[in-house]
């Protein structure tokens, strides 16, 4: 395992993390419990979660991510070992599965913050948070498979400058220690840094967007604040839902897969996504290499990829996962990877 710097915190992350959005769903806490033990093991010290997750949301399942690793943390006793990050739910408005948390209307201000805050802390047992993410943008913008952007007349969104203000409060009061965003955009990294420069709450230190073989619009806008700005990606969904594995080509849907299991999922999905996921396999396979470690292996070396998360259901799996990085893609499969991107770019944004 190799580490390195989480923006300009002083923290050092492993090249991979590990996802937990299935704990609690498709994973039982004994399940989840395993492959916290497993990622330890193999030198992983950075766990990502979320209040909302497992995913799908639900009023029935909310929390229950944070309260496996919670009881991990107690049974273990390996809570700092850990670099841990999770996240506040933004504003049903702009993802209606959260409609459940805080009523729906969890804007990034100081009373939500702090109730979000309290909770996490309280199911994953521990008195501090790593790394605090914003899961969504407070207001209405290009995310979650929405390529353009069209502006929303009189939205009621909470100003950055507030969000930050409360944050850097959660910060003195030592809940926190340092704060990240997801699914942000240009703008909005801007905004962020241009606040914190002018003494307005802590400095971001990363941004959890997705990035995989399928989705690479995070390089036009994204990357260069990455390089300069020390605002480090934590690349989510790298094999895209699992379909970069192959296993859901030509419409299979393997038993217990999410894809098979809700079919709502379908952000990776789509003809123009199934051709570029069957020229990838077939590079994959034309050069002796597991599909899933080959989409793997290309996000862990971009130089501008902090961590990649990583997310399994069986310990198998999670194993082949990890496996990824001793997987050196050499320049032939990287200059086929990019013809293929030229072919066939970012079909599942």
């Amino acid at each position: 395992m190799n580490y390195h710097p989480l923006g300009r915190t002083g923290l050092k992350v492993s090249r991979l993390a590990l996802g937990t959005m299935t704990f609690g769903e498709q994973n039982s806490e004994r399940e989840g419990h395993a492959q916290l033990d497993l990622a330890l093991e193999a030198g992983i010290n950075f766990i990502d979660t979320a209040e909302m997750y497992p995913v799908p949301p639900g009023p029935e399942t909310y929390g229950a991510t944070e309260r496996i690793i919670g009881s991990w943390f107690q049974r273990s006793g390996k809570r700092a070992k850990v670099i841990l990050a999770t996240k506040a739910a933004g504003p049903a408005q702009r993802l209606p599965q959260a409609a459940h948390i805080r009523g729906g209307v969890s804007h990034f201000n100081r009373n939500n913050l702090e109730q979000a805050v309290n909770g996490s802390l309280a199911r994953l047992k521990t008195d501090y948070i790593d790394l605090y993410q914003l899961h969504w943008p407070d207001r209405s913008t290009n995310h979650f498979g929405r390529l353009g952007y069209t502006p929303v007349s009189d939205e009621v969104t909470v100003p950055i400058a507030e969000t930050l203000e409360a944050l850097g409060d959660l910060v003195k009061a030592g809940k926190i220690r340092h704060i990240g965003v997801s699914n942000e955009t240009p703008w909005g990294v801007a905004q962020f840094l241009k606040l914190s420069e002018q003494g307005v709450g802590p400095r971001i230190a990363s941004i959890q967007n997705p990035y995989n073989l399928l989705n690479r619009t995070y390089e036009i806008g994204l990357a260069e604040f990455s390089h300069r700005e020390d605002v480090s990606l934590l690349a989510y969904s790298p094999l895209a839902f699992g379909v970069l594995s192959g296993k859901y080509l030509h419409g299979a849907r393997p038993e217990g897969a999410r894809l098979t299991r809700w079919e709502r999922f379908s952000r990776y999905s789509g003809p123009y996504a199934e051709r570029a996921v069957a020229a990838y396999v077939s590079l994959a396979r034309d050069h002796g290499l597991d599909p899933a470690q080959l989409a793997l292996a290309y996000v862990n070396s971009r130089p501008f990829v902090t961590s990649t998360i990583i997310g399994a259901t069986s310990l198998e799996q999670l194993r082949r996962n990890i496996a990824s990085l001793d997987l050196a893609l050499s320049p032939s499969v990287l200059e086929a990877i990019e013809a293929i991107h030229a072919e066939h770019p970012n079909p599942a944004p």
